[in-house]
């Protein structure tokens, strides 16, 4: 089934509201009337995405776990999502494939985890479910990984079932359409979305008014600069009528960010790098270059550093290069050497050891050919 915006479709098959109560939803007055000029809106401006054209659950569940945390262009636009999908097309698939061969298909959108969770579901879904994909949100929700956003987003865009959802975009839609005082970021704030959520969904077209919402936060009511001139549902927002639309959301306060400094080793030598096992479950099953103490770094020589940004730490990363010598007594038991002649040689790597990796075969061929 192709789920897909339609263009020009008639209006006759509105959504029809849900039960709406709650006093401040009474702002809204015509509640179809709302929720028909987003699903309308929609239908003529909704972008084409691969997951948008399948009402398959599997589908739709890889692409939410891939789009936690990660901006759409990154899952099309370096192909994680085609090639997921190439390699582990269905349930069975993803079952039966290693975990290292999922992490490599994963290597470089981060939080693991998603991809870890994504094939324990997968089996129990192949084992206890035969290969079906429930379709009862509580079974849903059962499923490693999977919580109530994406237990409603599986619900609503492959089964077309009356399902809320919740993420970062429709909070900030709903704060702005009720001019909403609590802070987002706080259990009442999102407990608040919750509840207008679940009053605001309709009955039927749920596919289309999910995709709608969330949708409208990506593209028009932008954390920074709404573009409330061209909102499909701008009669109905109070922070619109009150001028105060960038007062919106309100938040408890930032993240305070810590700096921290990483000090690797890049062994390098007959074309072949060393590298070494992650430590931790959260880790595990990845590979990295093997980290120095400022001692062990103080007779090297470091040839480049970069920030990146992890969590609430941003990080310094310095990479001191060895180019020659014995086996390097760093990694501990679970290190070797790996050839650089491919990335797909390599072991499913964090994406700072992989840029070092990049930075270096760049500017240093003569190394990587000859050691």
């Amino acid at each position: 089934m192709d789920s897909r915006p339609k263009k020009n479709r008639s209006a006759a098959s509105a959504p029809v509201a849900s039960g709406v109560q709650g006093s401040d939803l009474s702002d809204l007055g015509d509640v179809v009337a709302f929720q028909s000029a987003l699903t309308e809106w929609f239908r003529a401006e909704g972008r084409d995405y691969p997951w948008r054209r399948t009402d398959d659950p599997y589908a739709i569940l890889v692409s939410e776990a891939m789009l936690q945390q990660t901006q759409i262009a990154t899952v099309l636009g370096r192909g994680y999502y085609s090639r997921w999908m190439e390699a582990f097309p269905g349930w069975k698939e993803l079952a039966a494939a290693s975990e290292e061969e999922i992490l490599k298909q994963w290597e470089g959108l981060g939080y693991y985890n998603r991809a870890r969770n994504l094939r324990k579901a997968a089996s129990i879904v192949s084992t206890e479910h035969g290969g079906r994909a429930p379709d009862c949100l509580d079974t849903l929700l059962s499923l490693p990984g999977v919580g109530r956003y994406t237990a409603g987003a599986v619900m609503s865009f492959a089964f077309n079932k009356r399902a809320a959802i919740v993420d970062g975009n429709v909070s900030r839609v709903f704060s702005r359409l009720f001019a909403c005082p609590e802070p987002i970021d706080t259990p009442a704030g999102l407990r608040l979305a919750w509840e207008r959520a679940e009053a605001l969904t309709p009955e039927s077209e749920v596919r289309l008014y999910n995709s709608a919402v969330m949708e409208l936060g990506q593209r028009i009511c932008t954390r920074q600069s709404p573009s409330c001139g061209i909102c499909p549902v701008s009669r109905w927002c109070r922070a619109r009528r009150e001028g105060e639309e960038t007062a919106y959301p309100v938040k408890k306060g930032g993240k305070v960010i810590t700096a921290r400094e990483e000090m690797v080793l890049l062994a390098v030598r007959g074309g072949k790098v060393w590298l070494c096992a992650e430590s931790g479950t959260r880790r595990k099953g990845l590979w990295r270059l093997p980290e120095l103490a400022e001692e062990e770094a103080s007779d090297l020589v470091e040839i480049f550093r970069f920030d990146y940004a992890i969590t609430r730490y941003r990080v310094t990363l310095r990479v001191f290069l060895s180019a020659a010598g014995p086996d390097p007594l760093v990694g501990g038991a679970e290190a070797g050497w790996f050839s650089l002649a491919s990335e797909r040689n390599l072991p499913p790597l964090g994406s700072p050891y992989r840029r070092v990796l990049r930075k270096f075969s760049e500017n240093h061929e003569d190394l990587i050919m000859n050691g």
